[in-house]
């Protein structure tokens, strides 16, 4: 369910407060090498196209992600 927005802006300020859910750095790490080199395969089999669309998709994927939305 949604968070709660003023407790969300609070631990911005607050350094020491503990995270709720751990960092999923690792797996954001893994998601974009895992796609990118999917990606590369395509476009080094000849497939262009659909390579590009596949990184440039994968892209603002990752970058949502990345932002919290």
């Amino acid at each position: 369910m949604a968070e709660d927005d003023f407790r969300r802006w609070e631990r911005e300020f607050d350094p020491g407060a503990p995270d709720e859910e751990p960092s999923a750095a690792r797996g954001l790490v893994l998601a974009a090498g895992v796609t990118a080199m999917g990606c590369a395969a395509m476009i080094a089999l000849g497939e262009v196209v659909i390579g590009t669309a596949g990184l440039v998709l994968s892209s603002v994927i990752l970058l949502l992600w990345r932002i919290g939305m």
